[in-house]
């Protein structure tokens, strides 16, 4: 790995603090550290580019994104294994999640762009997509409603004797809806191998975390289904990963579930559309000073696992995997008119 001199952050990041506590962290091989970097890079990247596509008329519907989020859901999706049968069961700003499980860029702009092989051969959009071959299912609804079928998944992996678990993410809207209840308290009964992540962002929608719910803090109902909660920083790439790693691993071992509520901020809208005015500037300042990417990269820096030179390249090597992403989905060809009805209701 190139060494690097403390300079090399000020020179990256100037005046950026990363405060991360340099330690052993559970989980974690030297290679992933700078994996976690690349991947929270695509995933941004990512959706910087389908804004400027939105912009250029490309998309059609709604772009919803991670911004300010990717350290959580890549550092979620990152503990869990597809080769121990695991399944993610993502949301609207978990990008980083399909990333950090094996999804391919490609995917996520064909299925913006509803071309006719992506996923949902382009009947639907935006990140509305499954795909069966990695163990990603979903997203069905951002409204609790994936936890059920998430459960229900984890279930059916312990009852045919397998070491798989399930990954599910809820917002802190969504924590609010019924089915977050029945579904958690089901998994808790049963002692499904199942992690529920709570991406506590601050608002849901427009709504402020101050008139959503009155405890302190969301992981505390845990103690109620009798299963572990933890509350974690969101932007906090390691942190994500080891808290998750370890839920992962209790689930494996037949322990049941774990709720998890990272806590960070979202930077955009609800979508791009909106223009997210009823956020308080001062707040999003305040985050701003805790972005998951610059933080980590201050981090790596000081730590002399990266130097000017190797994250130069690693921007390159993320820019030209987008370009190749976008190029290949706009080549793609869109759905011909007579096969709209195919797919969607049943013989």
């Amino acid at each position: 790995m190139p060494k690097s001199k403390s300079n090399s952050q000020a020179k990256s990041n100037p005046g950026f603090k990363h405060d991360i506590v340099d330690r052993k962290y559970e989980g974690i091989k030297e290679k992933d550290y700078l994996q976690l970097l690349y991947l929270m890079k695509l995933t941004r990247s990512a959706e910087n580019r389908v804004v400027k596509l939105y912009r250029q008329g490309k998309v059609v519907g709604g772009v919803y994104l991670g911004t300010g989020m990717e350290a959580t859901a890549v550092g979620s999706a990152y503990a869990l294994d597809r080769k121990k049968d695991d399944a993610l069961f993502p949301l609207i700003r978990d990008l980083g999640a399909h990333f950090a499980f094996g999804q391919h860029p490609k995917v996520y702009f064909l299925q913006y762009l509803n071309r006719a092989n992506s996923p949902t051969k382009g009947k639907d959009g935006n990140i509305h997509l499954s795909d069966s071959s990695k163990n990603i299912i979903g997203m069905i609804s951002h409204l609790s409603a994936m936890i059920p079928p998430a459960v229900g998944w984890a279930l059916a992996l312990k009852m045919r004797g397998s070491k798989g678990v399930t990954m599910n993410y809820i917002g802190n809207g969504g924590s609010q809806v019924g089915d977050f209840h029945e579904g958690l308290n089901f998994a808790s009964v049963r002692k499904a191998p199942f992690v529920l992540i709570i991406e506590n962002n601050q608002y849901a929608y427009s709504t402020p975390n101050t008139l959503q719910y009155a405890c302190e803090k969301l992981s505390d109902r845990a103690i109620a289904y009798g299963i572990p909660g933890y509350q974690i920083d969101g932007t906090n790439v390691l942190e994500v990963f080891e808290t998750c790693w370890r839920a992962v691993q209790r689930a494996r071992s037949g322990e049941g579930p774990t709720l998890i509520e990272a806590v960070s901020m979202r930077m955009r809208g609800h979508s791009e559309h909106d223009d997210h005015k009823y956020v308080p500037p001062h707040l999003l300042e305040e985050w701003a000073k805790k972005d998951p990417i610059r933080r980590y990269e201050a981090f790596l820096l000081e730590k002399g696992l990266m130097d000017e030179k190797s994250m130069t390249e690693l921007d390159q090597r993320v820019e030209k995997e987008i370009d190749d992403a976008v190029q290949f989905a706009e080549d793609s060809p869109l759905p011909e008119p007579q096969t709209a009805a195919e797919g969607v209701y049943a013989d």
